[in-house]
């Protein structure tokens, strides 16, 4: 979702609390100005001698193609790592410039940058905030107000996951998405435009249909017993490339949509690549060419990620991306990006795009499971590793800022479990131990490799048995980690 406010910066409010806390550097009035920022700075954890902070630059002027951040701390804090920019430092003046990905912000679009830092004593927020040499807390003409577009979400559906919601709809990319609702009567209908993907739509927990690519269409479930029954709509497929729309649920003439199901008190997140986004799942056959292809053998909601979070009762999100690794993409493709580059998105294939994460996601429990792709195969001559031990430095260095990303975002109280098969289980686990030497107890580590694997899914992957096993191995894990449900 690319975040359009149309506003501009207007004076300082002042409010400048640490510790854990958001800092909103200026106040938002509502209408178009040529340059103006917002700062969102947070500290998300400290400890002795160091912090990490995260800060979120909104850009409330006309668009810009690139873009550089300043500030200066004032008790001598320094930038030890930071992730998402690249940084330089000279004295207490911090200078951060955008990312290959992140440089270009259209007016009222927001990215997010993050850092690790040294103290040596307090920890007072920095000053001087400034985008491009504007400054963030600076004043503007007055202009006329406008008001956006009412949002809605579909009707009569709960969303789970990340959904751009507009008037009426909510459009997504991220496999997995599910829509949940209630009705009372005979039937149900269910609309929504998507030519790439495949649904099912389950009825009182059992799938009475599978729509295959069905483009604009609104399907109706007719038949059933004049009752009370949920409804549920489930985004089987991957397409980080495109975006589907569901446009809600409707119940049948003589029927109504009742109040939407409550949000299940556990959450869970699923971050990963194509064995989490369950990448030819269905298939009984390693080769896929005469079965169907990829997308009609694969199915999200039967992974390890979505039994394990249903056998608990559960919300959950897969947030996964099919051939992308934490610093290093299948055999070294598409150089220059990784999984961390689509992570903060709501809509993988919108460049810029910033996932604002609702007060009401604060998973208990997040499962990452990052490196078969960074290291599946062979190095070739001119990626930027020249060794294979070169690469698995970069691999956890960049899971230690991932890692700073996730605390800053959902607390110290959520449990992180960096899950690994016997590929990359030592250097999965090292980043455990470091992040437990720091403090981060609640970071945790299980290989989830088993004999019983088969990996007939398509191309060697998980096959439904495999997820079966995985999900059974992941509720055992679960059971015996100290989680606040």
């Amino acid at each position: 979702m690319q975040t359009i406010r149309r506003s501009r910066l207007a004076a300082v409010v002042g409010v400048l609390t640490v510790a854990a806390s958001a800092v909103t550097v200026g106040a938002v009035p509502a209408a178009r100005a040529a340059a103006g920022c917002r700062l969102d700075y947070t500290v998300a954890s400290q400890w002795q001698g160091g912090f990490t902070a995260n800060v979120d630059v909104t850009n409330l002027g006309d668009p810009v193609a690139s873009w550089q951040l300043t500030w200066t701390f004032t008790a001598g804090q320094r930038v030890t790592q930071l992730w998402n920019g690249t940084v330089t430092q000279t004295g207490d003046q911090v200078t951060v410039g955008n990312a290959v990905w992140n440089g270009s912000l259209g007016t009222g679009a927001t990215t997010r940058l993050g850092f690790t830092g040294s103290l040596t004593g307090t920890n007072p927020v920095p000053t001087g905030f400034a985008v491009n040499g504007i400054p963030c807390n600076g004043p503007v003409p007055p202009t006329t107000t406008t008001s956006p577009p009412p949002v809605d979400a579909p009707a009569g559906a709960r969303t789970v996951g990340r959904v751009q919601l507009t008037a009426g709809a909510a459009k997504y990319t991220w496999p997995g998405i599910y829509f949940e609702g209630r009705f009372r009567g005979s039937g149900v209908d269910v609309s929504l435009n998507d030519a790439q993907n495949d649904y099912d739509i389950q009825v009182d927990g059992t799938t009475v249909a599978t729509l295959v690519t069905p483009g604009r269409t609104t399907r109706q479930i007719r038949g059933l017993t004049n009752a009370e029954h949920s409804v549920r709509l489930v985004k089987r497929t991957e397409s980080p490339w495109v975006a589907g729309e569901f446009d809600g649920f409707a119940a049948a003439p003589g029927g109504e949509i009742l109040a939407k199901p409550a949000a299940r008190a556990r959450q869970i997140e699923f971050i990963g690549d194509s064995l989490t986004a369950g990448y030819g799942d269905l298939s009984t056959t390693r080769d896929c060419s005469a079965n169907g292809g990829i997308d009609r053998n694969t199915n999200t909601d039967i992974t390890y990620g979505a039994l394990t979070a249903r056998g608990l009762n559960a919300d959950y999100q897969v947030n996964a991306y099919s051939g992308r690794g934490m610093v290093r993409n299948y055999n070294g493709g598409d150089p220059g990006t990784d999984f961390r580059t689509y992570y903060d998105r709501t809509l993988q294939n919108v460049s810029g795009d910033v996932w604002h994460n609702p007060a009401t996601w604060r998973p208990q429990l997040v499962v990452v499971a990052l490196g078969t792709n960074d290291f599946s195969t062979a190095l070739h001559s001119g990626e930027p590793w020249p060794t294979a031990d070169s690469l698995v430095a970069a691999y956890q260095s960049a899971y230690q800022g991932f890692l700073d990303k996730l605390r800053t975002q959902y607390g110290t109280a959520t449990t992180i479990v960096v899950g690994a098969t016997n590929l990359f289980a030592g250097p999965a686990q090292q980043v455990v131990t470091d992040r437990n030497a720091r403090g981060d107890n609640r970071v945790r580590f299980w290989n989830f490799d088993d004999p019983r694997l088969d990996h007939l899914g398509c191309d060697w992957h998980f096959s439904r048995n495999d997820h079966r096993i995985i999900a059974g191995l992941l509720t055992d894990y679960i059971a015996a980690l100290p989680l606040t449900w």
